[in-house]
């Protein structure tokens, strides 16, 4: 009679000691990378190298400015709605029977019938997420300030003005 008390990994013990071998691999090499590095790299300081620097010219104004948050979030919507649709390949997969190509009937019918619940579940969070985005609008790219009235009205933060590098006028003057 097979053993029944616990769920086996083919393998066993020489498979983590394999991962084991190869995650503190990846840790010396990197670790071995860095140290070399800070050992015989040059060290020449100078005041150039501290400098902001934009595509070869002089920065003009402030280096902190005021962006729109919008773009912010349509960047974390997107990752969202990205890694959804790259997570449906997978599930296609077992859902073809690509899983277990020799399976039988009965299986590869109770693998279909998981796989259809857990992407139904998934797409369901997905859904719902999508329609919390919509209902307060989020992905309205220009979104009026008076749609919602139990939200504080937004204040901005002042701007700076004092520059770290001179104006371009002055830069000009000098050359």
């Amino acid at each position: 009679m097979p053993d029944t008390t616990g769920i086996h990994a083919e393998g066993g013990v020489q498979l983590l000691q394999g991962l084991a071998i190869f995650a503190l691999a990846a840790f010396l090499m990197a670790f071995v990378v860095l140290v070399f590095g800070k050992l015989f790299r040059p060290r020449n300081p100078n005041p150039d190298k501290g400098a902001a620097y934009e595509c070869g010219e002089a920065p003009v104004g402030p280096g902190w400015v005021q962006f729109n948050l919008r773009f912010y979030v349509v960047a974390l919507i997107f990752l969202v709605f990205d890694v959804e649709i790259a997570l449906f390949y997978p599930w296609a997969v077992v859902f073809g029977g690509g899983g277990a190509p020799n399976a039988g009937w009965e299986a590869l019918h109770a693998m279909r019938a998981a796989a259809l619940w857990d992407m139904l579940f998934f797409f369901g969070v997905i859904v719902v997420g999508f329609l919390y985005l919509w209902r307060f609008g989020y992905l309205d790219w220009v979104r009026s300030l008076g749609a919602r009235t139990d939200e504080p009205a937004p204040t901005t933060a002042p701007i700076r003005t004092e520059t770290v590098a001179p104006p371009l006028a002055e830069i000009i003057a000098e050359s």
